[in-house]
């Protein structure tokens, strides 16, 4: 009869050391998940501001891309083409009287 005792104290125990080795195998894998968990989440955050700034670089250069289209409607017209070269050509029509100032 002692040597039943003993061997299901033995059973007992060895079950017991094999609950808690298990159990801190179980929790060694959670807290590697969650440490996982959380660099991930930072890359994530970290994505989303970049993606953020990239978005709001897009809207930039699609308004600037606007305002070149724009420009590029008024350098076409009569009057930006006759601006320019009365100012920077110093051109005039030939019916035109030009009166310059002495300083």
């Amino acid at each position: 009869m002692a040597r039943r005792r003993k061997a299901a104290y033995q059973k007992r125990y060895q079950n017991r050391f094999s609950m808690c080795l298990v159990m801190t195998v179980v929790i060694l894998i959670m807290i590697m998940v969650q440490v996982k968990n959380n660099e991930l989440q930072q890359k994530i955050d970290i994505k989303n501001e970049e993606l953020q700034l990239l978005e709001a670089q897009i809207e930039a250069e699609k308004q600037r891309e606007l305002e070149i289209q724009e420009y590029g409607k008024e350098v076409q017209t009569k009057g930006y083409i006759e601006n320019v070269a009365r100012e920077k050509l110093g051109l005039v029509y030939e019916d035109e009287i030009l009166f310059k100032q002495d300083n």
